[in-house]
């Protein structure tokens, strides 16, 4: 895997476009908010109540 839940969300999203449809699919649509700058994957996983496994997996086949 090339993404991980300690992953920065913006870090990600930058690093690997296609990601940014897949948390706006998973009702992360805040990308442009202050806390997707700092947050970890997982933290905004759990902020939102989020299938954190099921969002890796998303995330990783996006980046592929």
């Amino acid at each position: 895997m090339k993404i991980s839940l300690k992953d920065g969300i913006m870090e990600t999203v930058q690093n690997y476009p296609a990601t940014a449809e897949v948390f706006r699919s998973f009702g992360m649509g805040c990308l442009g908010c202050a806390a997707a700058r700092f947050e970890t994957i997982e933290e905004g996983g759990k902020a939102h109540g989020m299938d954190l496994d099921r969002l890796l997996t998303a995330l990783n086949a996006a980046a592929e």
